[in-house]
């Protein structure tokens, strides 16, 4: 109207429709061609024909559609930008990655795990572990063993049935044994001394520890040695030293042979001269051979028995021991300067004291003794033969001066 030329159409709507364009033409060739090679009424040119009009109406619909979006991307209302696309946020991404299907397996089908690999320093591990538990095992039941062969049980209960009034003096006795005889091999011998005043028991202990262990490891492993008998005042004290020191290597040395560990009981050590003392104690010393150092030395003595009687007087006139063991270690106390300054021997022992004993256990020792010597104990002829003894009076009650010593004397006069 105005006189200008009508615009052309955009090359991107010419890009779009030469495409169909070029096809359709090369259809048509091509279906010139085959009419020229085919006779008119072969059935071959009527499936071809077919073939070339749906080729067309495909065609024909694609171009339709690339013109409608054509003319959508050129309208003049609505524009797109299509080459900036939108950003992606992290919860999109997190929403794709939960859309994952998972993976679901059949329920006929076998779940296999991942196969692992030992390793063989595991089984080392374990194989040294079982060693090292046969081996505590092996041990325990050795040392087991080795008690049962001295029956310790056995003996501790006739103990506690023989000696009256002394419980802790038996329980620490017992504790040194059991302690010592749980192995062959030591490095120093075991020495135990027993003090406490005269007629408390330990003489009597004493022979029941020789007549115990004379059972279970024969005559020759226990040594029973009186000092006013092996060693009278008419005998010189270096032929006292001689046989000593004689006996002591004779029966330490078969022990050793024998694997069994030797006694040795020393009655009335007080009575011991000095030179005689100083021979016994190079036994008692760490550095020897092996076989002296596994041997047991009970040294009997009436030292420290005055020590032992002040200290307990004392305390029931005052205020009484809490603990049988801190009475113990009282007792031990008092007694270890006397007997130091009797021979440095008694530093490398073990001190066992003996206490006093009240009147209810002299009864007992009444009662024993008669029914050893077959005599009806009758309860009154037991407490008027009681009653001649002579008693320390403290705190309500009473101590024997001289314990059951005079015991056996009365009954023999009867």
């Amino acid at each position: 109207m105005d006189g200008r030329k009508p615009a052309l159409k955009s090359p991107q709507k010419l890009s779009l429709l030469s495409s169909p364009v070029r096809a359709i033409i090369r259809l048509r060739r091509t279906a010139h061609i085959l009419k020229k090679s085919f006779p008119a009424g072969d059935p071959q040119a009527k499936l071809l024909q077919r073939q070339i009009s749906l080729g067309k109406a495909k065609l024909g619909s694609t171009s339709a559609s690339l013109l409608s979006q054509a003319s959508f991307e050129s309208s003049q209302y609505f524009t797109f930008d299509t080459s900036v696309q939108p950003p992606v946020t992290r919860s999109s991404k997190r929403k794709k990655r939960h859309r994952n299907p998972r993976v679901l397996y059949p329920g006929t089908s076998k779940k296999y795990l991942p196969t692992e690999h030992k390793s063989k320093a595991k089984r080392c591990l374990l194989l040294l572990i079982a060693i090292i538990c046969f081996q505590i095992l092996n041990a325990i039941e050795n040392l087991d063993d080795n008690l049962l062969k001295y029956d310790l049980d056995g003996l501790e209960k006739t103990m506690q049935r023989e000696v009256f009034g002394q419980t802790l003096a038996v329980e620490s006795l017992m504790g040194l044994l059991k302690d010592y005889l749980a192995t062959h091999t030591h490095n120093k011998p075991l020495v135990i001394s027993f003090n406490g005043p005269s007629g408390v028991g330990k003489s009597h202990i004493g022979w029941l520890l020789a007549k115990h262990f004379r059972s279970v490891t024969g005559h020759h492993s226990v040594l029973h040695y009186f000092t006013m008998h092996h060693c009278p005042d008419n005998v010189s004290t270096s032929a006292c030293q001689l046989d000593l020191s004689k006996a002591i290597s004779n029966m330490v040395t078969q022990a050793e042979i024998e694997e069994k560990i030797p006694l040795f009981i020393l009655d009335e050590v007080e009575l011991m001269p000095p030179a005689l003392l100083e021979t016994l104690s190079r036994f008692f010393q760490m550095n020897q051979t092996n076989e002296f150092l596994n041997a047991m030395y009970i040294l009997i003595s009436k030292v420290g028995g005055n020590e032992i009687m002040n200290v307990l007087l004392q305390n029931i006139s005052g205020d009484p021991l809490p603990q049988p063991q801190r009475k113990m270690e009282l007792l031990q106390e008092a007694l270890r300067p006397v007997l130091s300054r009797i021979h440095p021997l008694w530093t490398l022992a073990e001190i066992v004291p003996f206490v006093l004993l009240e009147k209810g256990h002299i009864l007992s020792c009444f009662y024993e003794e008669m029914m050893s010597e077959g005599i009806y104990p009758d309860p009154s002829h037991v407490e008027s033969l009681a009653g001649q003894l002579s008693y320390y009076t403290q705190g309500g009650q009473q101590y024997a001066t001289t314990g059951c010593k005079q015991v056996v004397a009365k009954v023999n006069l009867l």
